[in-house]
């Protein structure tokens, strides 16, 4: 008798159904994971090299990794720190947001885009987003939004796709606000020709352990100002006027503290692998429209399943598959999640509504589409060297779970 069916024997005469399911999760093996590191030797040996230097806090490594970024972007500025938390935090500081502004921002990211605003005292108010098709901030819902308090617009381009920059950009200039982009979804994606991250006042970046690049734990902030950069470079590093690569180098003996700053580096181990992740990307991410286009086309035959951004004709990185299931709920939608992970095949979901947790939570949220969404929606595995077996395997288990 296999494990797995000694306990679905045994919890079955308790008649404790959640317990087994989590059982089953905690010991089983996905066929299908979510994601995939696109790791081999080449970032062992460029991590290995950088502790072999005797050197490996912030210096020569993430001042390299700085400007393949910013030449990749087309962008003038780089600024490499801990992680797109910071990077989100630094924004707001940099822009002037401060205690009793207004940003306005989706509920449908992840926590840390809001939180973000929080930390500097500002008020998050939410924005839906433009529908089940298109999962970013509805341009065309902001502008009601808008009060004299508001000092800037918080856009995240969700799973990769661009927002409508040009209908944001509009209001922008029209109400003097700024604009920060969360683009940790995005990495290389384009808008108009223009790199994501790049059209904004100021954009941002993740480099955790599954997204497009990855160094485990990093960020990236981008800017074309030279005002912002040498104001996030300071307050990255306790607002000290110089560091200790530095002053080890000969170019600098002292240093002052000249504003209240933060320990929002970066390390030169995980930029050395940065670098080579660099190299990896745009290969990785012409696999990942490929992977895309398969799905697009198989899930087409499903009545039940929307694929969101079908319509968009931009470069973009894919960083995730979502779908989102017609006449559904969020009890059904765990159903169909519970049913494809006893069949190997691991989901997660992007995301729960920031307005719906415990610190954000308000009566005066009317968001119905953000709502139908985070309760209805399922992201499928997505990966470079996903093949086209494991999309028809996936497809065919979603077909089964819904007819």
């Amino acid at each position: 008798m296999s494990i797995i069916v000694f306990i679905k024997t045994f919890i079955n005469k308790n008649n404790d159904k959640r317990f087994l399911i989590l059982i089953i999760f905690i010991i089983m093996e996905y066929k299908i994971p979510l994601f995939d590191l696109n790791f081999d030797g080449k970032e062992a040996k460029a991590a290995l090299a950088t502790i072999e230097s005797g050197w490996i806090s912030i210096g020569a490594k993430c001042a390299e990794f700085e400007s393949n970024f910013a030449q990749l972007l087309k962008v003038n500025h780089a600024v490499s720190l801990s992680n797109c938390t910071d990077a989100l935090h630094l924004a707001h500081r940099i822009l002037g947001i401060n205690e009793g502004d207004e940003v306005i921002c989706p509920s449908l990211t992840f926590v840390a885009s809001v939180n973000s605003i929080k930390y500097v005292g500002a008020i998050p108010v939410f924005c839906d987003v433009e529908g089940y098709d298109n999962f970013n901030i509805s341009s065309s819902k902001i502008e009601p939004l808008i009060t004299p308090k508001t000092r800037a617009i918080l856009v995240v381009h969700m799973a990769g796709f661009p927002a409508d920059m040009d209908g944001i950009c509009d209001l922008a200039k029209k109400y003097n606000l700024k604009i920060i982009e969360d683009a940790c979804h995005s990495p290389m994606s384009e808008y108009k020709g223009k790199k994501l991250g790049t059209i904004g006042d100021i954009g941002c970046f993740s480099f955790f352990s599954n997204k497009n690049i990855s160094t485990g734990e990093g960020g990236m902030l981008v800017t074309n100002s030279e005002d912002f950069e040498k104001k996030a470079k300071l307050l990255r590093s306790h607002g000290m006027t110089t560091m200790s690569y530095q002053r080890a180098g000969g170019h600098a003996t002292t240093y002052d503290v000249v504003d209240l700053g933060y320990n929002f580096r970066m390390d030169d181990i995980r930029a050395s692998i940065g670098i080579e992740q660099l190299k990896k990307l745009q290969s990785d991410l012409e696999k990942r429209a490929l992977v895309r286009s398969n799905y697009v086309r198989l899930l087409k035959e499903i009545d039940r399943i929307i694929v969101p951004f079908q319509n968009n004709t931009e470069f973009v990185s894919n960083y995730i598959m979502p779908i989102v299931i017609k006449d559904s709920n969020s009890e059904f939608r765990d159903y169909v999640r519970d049913k494809l992970h006893e069949n190997g095949i691991q989901t997660s979901v992007h995301y729960p509504a920031i307005h719906r947790f415990s610190i954000y939570n308000s009566p005066d949220h009317y968001l119905p589409n953000t709502e139908y969404i985070t309760d209805n929606e399922i992201t499928l595995p997505m990966y470079g060297n996903l093949s086209l077996e494991q999309i028809e395997f996936i497809v065919q288990n979603l077909k089964d779970i819904l007819k």
